[in-house]
């Protein structure tokens, strides 16, 4: 699949506040108890690409049911924060997709750029090389970031990536078995396609998404983009088998495999408690009364 490759050293955020033209950029973070980490990727983005250059339009931080400072940090550090819990009552669920359709809802640019809130060393080319695609290349309706995962306490990065997205993909979605990061939280798109999309809750988001895009834009609507290494913490194996049920769960439901995705399903193991897992699909935004109210 030809998708449009290209690395983030190629792209300096002056050069690209020159090419942006009448275009907005939001840059969204999904954030559940990151106040180690989520300060300082906002104040980078803000001092880098708002104050050094006038790149990014606004930084929103959603706080999806964080226990700990998270909205406080990052509000200190010049990030709109948006309260999961009584944003959108569509959605009252914690979750990784409701944050992201949330901070959808929310924003305002007409590209919409996403980062995760948990990356040590973040770099302000983690948004530069997400917006040099979408402002370069009009037929580039979403963008998505590829990495290198150095292994981080001896116990190595991408697990659910190599054991479930890119087998799942290779033997369902073949055209996709090529994209580098399937399920990297650092991707983007131009908000006349996303706001289209529905959203999965839960971990399945970002393999929904893709599969998703790639069937109504194509292999041309499609960039990925070399963003250097990616420095985050490593989650523990109980983190991981619920994220790989989502993501296995998502994908077996776009290719028209009958995974009840709507009903629970139950996630045993060896010496665990048994773990009620339940999967739903959020509806495109554009359908919201409320989303059109904000949008006309």
């Amino acid at each position: 699949m030809p998708f449009h490759r290209s690395t983030h050293r190629d792209h300096d955020a002056a050069d690209l506040v020159r090419r942006k033209g009448d275009h907005t950029i939001s840059v969204c973070l999904p954030a559940r108890d990151e106040e180690s980490t989520v300060g300082t990727i906002v104040e980078t983005i803000r001092t880098d690409l708002m104050e050094t250059v006038p790149l990014v339009d606004e930084i929103i931080v959603v706080d999806d049911h964080s226990s700990d400072d998270t909205a406080a940090v990052a509000r200190k550090a010049g990030a709109e924060v948006v309260d999961a819990r009584t944003t959108l009552p569509e959605a009252t669920g914690p979750g990784k997709g409701q944050a992201l359709w949330k901070s959808l809802h929310e924003s305002s640019g007409d590209l919409v750029l996403w980062c995760d809130a948990d990356i040590d060393h973040f770099g302000s080319h983690f948004v530069t090389g997400l917006a040099a695609p979408l402002l370069d290349h009009p037929e580039v309706s979403f963008v998505k970031g590829t990495y290198a995962r150095p292994l981080v306490g001896g116990d190595g990065g991408g697990r659910v990536t190599e054991l479930v997205a890119r087998p799942i993909l290779a033997n369902l979605f073949p055209d996709l078995a090529s994209i580098g990061q399937p399920l990297a939280g650092e991707y983007g798109g131009r908000r006349r396609l996303l706001e289209r999309l529905p959203f999965v809750d839960d971990y399945g988001v970002d393999i929904a998404l893709l599969i998703d895009v790639a069937r109504t834009v194509g292999a041309e609507g499609i960039a990925e983009v070399d963003l250097g290494e990616r420095h985050h913490r490593n989650r523990t194996l109980d983190e991981l088998g619920p994220q790989a049920t989502a993501v296995m769960r998502a994908a077996l439901g776009r290719a028209g495999l009958e995974t009840r995705a709507d009903h629970p399903v139950v996630l045993k193991r060896p010496d665990r408690e048994p773990l009620l897992l339940s999967q739903h699909e959020l509806a495109p935004l554009i359908e919201l009364p409320s989303y059109r109210r904000r949008s006309a």
